[in-house]
């Protein structure tokens, strides 16, 4: 046994944060061509806007992610079991994820070209959106409670690996195609790699035995015909409270980890460093992620003091870090937002233990998808917004305002929200 799991507890765990590996790929994949693409299913002559909209794909997906999570964690993840949803909505996620490489252009589709792409974002969101719910509630279920902080955490580093991965293929297509080339063929190719990480993701969960808290409630007949009903009459106050969480960071992520790619692109670095420069930061953040998880297990202050302790030191930091990374030097950008991932990262840490350990193993799923991805709505506009507002107050002063903003709402909701674990019981097993 390694850390104290066995064989298919580790095949939960990994399952799990392969599915994370696979969101931050496709999310981050379309960050990192938002530039280029954004001249391609838009019309050159409207500027800004068109990179505007573009961004606006990602508000497109975040409204599709909680819709996502409430059908497939209701009808499938709640009643026929964690495992079987996860298998399904890894196999249309890839799918979905790899078609826009087929995509047509403005050019040769006209208005058609926007619409198609904003339609595959949704159905895209809708299956991303199961996948925290599914996917969290599978791991932590299959965990004892005391190694709950640190394998929530590195369930959550997936994305950040997602994030790695693909920025390291940006760069080698950067590479490879030359600028020129990747502006009419390499992002095709980005998007087509979104297959690979999907496939190895859905061999492993075949692998994979299903929860085993599902089990026992399915033998025990405590299944309930209509899980969402149960969650909103049962926990509304959990959802609301984790809303406020989820919203917070969600906004915070998308305003910094997608918008790296950006920032540097404007300021004129070139792709394939601006590649490697995300890929760096990112490795960063994983150790972030892990750290997080480790310490909150370490101190053993339950789920929301780390998460308060950490959202605090973030907050603190963010205009000097702004500052710092506007000041069109590569390398000081890296090390700046470097920090940044890390304590960000940090946040993260401890979110999937709090959330899986707020709800019900009746409505577990449901609950968890729809609260996470629920937050992810605000996130969707965070790019958009700050660009619009930088357009009136600069970058700096838009980037800085959003942030600190979306931090006050995150830390309100932190401590508003009730304990789930001191120690006493295993929440989970409710």
């Amino acid at each position: 046994m390694v850390y104290g799991l066995n064989k298919q507890q580790w095949l939960a765990v990994f399952s799990t944060w392969l599915g994370w590996l696979m969101d931050g790929y496709t999310s981050i994949a379309y960050a990192l061509v938002a530039v280029t693409i954004s001249k391609i299913f838009f019309p050159s002559t409207i500027g800004i806007l068109g990179l505007i909209a573009t961004f606006g794909g990602f508000a497109v997906g975040a409204l599709a992610r909680p819709v996502g999570s409430l059908v497939f964690g209701n009808f499938i993840g709640d009643k026929i079991g964690r495992k079987n949803m996860l298998v399904l909505t890894i196999l249309g996620f890839s799918l979905i994820a790899s078609s826009k490489a087929l995509l047509p252009s403005y050019e040769t589709a006209g208005i058609l070209a926007p619409l198609f792409l904003y339609i595959i974002l949704f159905a895209e969101g809708m299956f991303a959106g199961a996948e925290y719910g599914g996917g969290t509630t599978l791991a932590l279920e299959s965990v004892p409670v005391g190694k709950r902080g640190f394998i929530g955490s590195f369930v959550q580093s997936g994305f950040g690996t997602g994030y790695f991965v693909i920025s390291l293929v940006y760069s080698a297509l950067y590479s490879m195609f030359g600028n020129e080339g990747f502006q009419t063929l390499g992002w095709r190719v980005l998007f087509a790699t979104c297959i690979l990480p999907g496939l190895i993701t859905l061999i492993i969960r075949k692998m994979t035995d299903e929860s085993p808290i599902f089990k026992d409630m399915k033998s025990g007949n405590e299944v309930v015909k209509i899980p969402i009903k149960e969650l909103f009459k049962m926990s509304y106050s959990s959802v609301l409270i984790g809303l406020m969480i989820t919203s917070g960071l969600l906004y915070i992520n998308t305003a910094t980890f997608s918008f790296y790619p950006t920032v540097l692109t404007i300021q004129g670095i070139p792709g394939t460093i601006v590649g490697l420069s995300v890929a760096i930061i990112n490795l960063v953040s994983l150790f972030g992620v892990w750290f997080g998880g480790f310490l909150a297990d370490v101190i053993k202050r339950g789920r929301k003091v780390p998460m308060l302790i950490y959202s605090i030191i973030f907050i603190f930091t963010v205009y000097p870090v702004l500052y710092l990374g506007l000041l069109k030097n590569v390398y000081l950008s890296t090390i700046v937002f470097s920090l940044q991932a890390f304590l960000e990262a940090m946040i993260f840490s401890t979110l999937p233990a709090f959330l899986a350990e707020q709800f019900s193993k009746k409505y577990r799923t449901t609950g968890v998808g729809f609260t996470y991805n629920g937050g992810a709505i605000g996130g969707g506009f965070a790019i958009s917004a700050t660009l619009a507002l930088s357009t009136y107050l600069g970058l700096l002063y838009s980037w800085s305002i959003n942030i600190i903003i979306a931090g006050i709402i995150m830390i309100m909701g932190i401590v508003l929200a009730k304990e789930t674990y001191t120690g006493k019981e295993d929440p989970i097993l409710r």
